[in-house]
């Protein structure tokens, strides 16, 4: 099924995702975006259906085509202080934010958001694989972030970030028990907090 375009045509409409909830150290990632509308790419689809090259291909086309966007990183230690949820939310916020269009509705991918000024929101569960603008806003957030944790892997490479992303992969489990935890890890997050629950591994 083809994405769409717009929830409702004539609004200036912007996409927000996430990218990194579920990681156990790095950012979680926000971006926002505005299509315009004539935007059309046959390729673009939730990033987590694309291959790597893919969201590679896409990410300058849509921040060449897009009337506006932005992406903003919240660091490990805000996670910590105010929980992946509202990092996730605040980020998107910020994202918002840093648009040089201000949006007359905001598309948020997945089932939690808070009013943002005075903007209507609908939230829309697995709405990077039914709207364009989220679409384009997850595939914003992965390589943005997939480019950070790859930049500082080299500082740690014995926790092989460049290719788990800080996802809680076996190695990076395996090395957080040899090695304990750096600054960008989520201290809050159970395996962090409590490297003995790799015990089993």
């Amino acid at each position: 099924m083809p994405l769409l375009q717009y929830l409702e045509p004539g609004r200036i409409e912007v996409g927000c995702d996430e990218a990194g909830r579920g990681c156990l150290a790095g950012p979680v990632a926000a971006a926002a975006v505005i299509l315009p509308p004539d935007f059309s790419n046959d390729l673009l689809n939730d990033s987590k259906k694309l291959t790597e090259r893919q969201r590679n291909l896409l990410r300058p086309i849509i921040e060449r085509e897009a009337l506006a966007w932005c992406v903003v990183m919240v660091s490990a230690e805000e996670i910590d202080k105010i929980n992946i949820l509202n990092a996730s939310i605040v980020g998107m916020q910020r994202a918002i934010d840093g648009l040089a269009v201000r949006p007359e509705h905001i598309l948020v991918d997945g089932n939690k958001f808070r009013p943002y000024q005075d903007i209507t929101y609908t939230t829309i569960v697995k709405g990077d694989g039914k709207f364009m603008s989220i679409a384009a806003a997850s595939i914003l957030a992965k390589t943005h972030r997939d480019e950070y944790m790859e930049r500082i892997a080299r500082d740690y490479p014995q926790y092989q970030w460049s290719k788990n992303k800080g996802y809680p992969t076996k190695e990076h489990r395996v090395a957080i028990l040899e090695h304990g935890i750096t600054e960008h890890h989520r201290r809050t997050f159970g395996p962090c907090l409590q490297p003995s629950l790799f015990d089993e591994i």
